[in-house]
């Protein structure tokens, strides 16, 4: 069992960045996708964007795609969301998590993060 540690969150003003990290206790294997998953009060938990760590495909959720960049740093086992242009809407607990499967369903994801708030102020 991988542990995930997010950090990173914070409280910004609307328009605002911050970047969000998360490292791995091991060393991803070769079908290892890690991705970040975001919970608001009330709400589901939503997708936001994954990375195959060998090959780095990545998707987003349309919600965030052109102002999120999810990356990752091979040598250090640390994946990262650069997040721009945020909005209200953007608040919510951030959570990253790992699978072996290229999926958005957050029900494929075998280990969690303890997850990072991200508040927005308009």
């Amino acid at each position: 069992q991988v542990q995930l540690t997010e950090s990173g969150g914070g409280s910004v003003q609307d328009g605002g960045s911050l970047r969000l990290s998360c490292a791995a206790s091991q060393r991803p294997y070769s079908r290892t996708v890690m991705g970040w998953f975001r919970q608001a009060p009330g709400k589901e938990r939503e997708f936001v964007a994954l990375i195959r760590w060998h090959g780095g495909s990545q998707l987003y959720a349309d919600s965030v795609k052109g102002r999120f960049t999810i990356s990752r740093d091979n040598p250090k086992n640390i994946m990262y969301l650069q997040m721009n242009s945020l909005k209200a809407d953007d608040t919510a607990v951030y959570y990253c998590a790992w699978a072996t499967q290229y999926t958005t369903d957050h029900a494929a994801y075998s280990d969690w993060g303890q997850g990072t708030q991200v508040t927005v102020a308009s």
